[in-house]
């Protein structure tokens, strides 16, 4: 089954996401997801909105592209991964990565391969607004080390 990408620009439900991505693969032993979600912030600078914009010509071939790679190293059943492009308050989500296999390791790898590229080389510029303005959101060094691990 080819995986399931999606770019959105409105909010998704990722229980309702979850659920059906489950149930449309019963054959598998494990599903490991994650879901990264907008900040509250820290106390003393709350986050008021965060921005996702994106080259649209290159984001979802990126992501496409993403996804072959992952079904091509691990056996897998399915894999979902749905992004957010646009503004987005806190708590609302961002992504939603699932993966689907017989064997837990594979569906382990899989999302966190996935989580670890989309995070170090996304096709994404990410700003958030505060009280103070408006600051640029960078892969951090951590981020590029979780990457060198593939």
């Amino acid at each position: 089954m080819p995986p399931d990408i999606r770019l959105l620009a409105t909010r998704f439900d990722p229980v309702v996401e979850l659920a059906r991505f489950t149930a449309a693969h019963p054959g598998a032993g494990g599903v490991v997801s994650f879901l990264g979600q907008v900040r509250s912030g820290a106390e003393d600078t709350p986050v008021l909105e965060l921005e996702l914009t994106h080259y649209a010509p290159l984001t979802l071939a990126g992501m496409d592209a993403l996804g072959d790679d992952i079904a091509a190293r691990w056996a897998l059943d399915g894999l979902l991964m749905v992004h957010r492009v646009g503004s987005l308050g806190p708590g609302d989500p961002i992504v939603l990565v699932a993966a689907a296999a017989r064997h837990r390791r594979d569906a382990f790898a899989a999302a966190d391969f996935a989580m670890d590229h989309l995070k170090a080389r996304a096709w994404f510029w990410k700003r958030e607004r505060t009280a103070a303005g408006w600051r640029w959101i960078e892969p951090r060094a951590q981020d590029h080390a979780d990457l060198d691990r593939w």
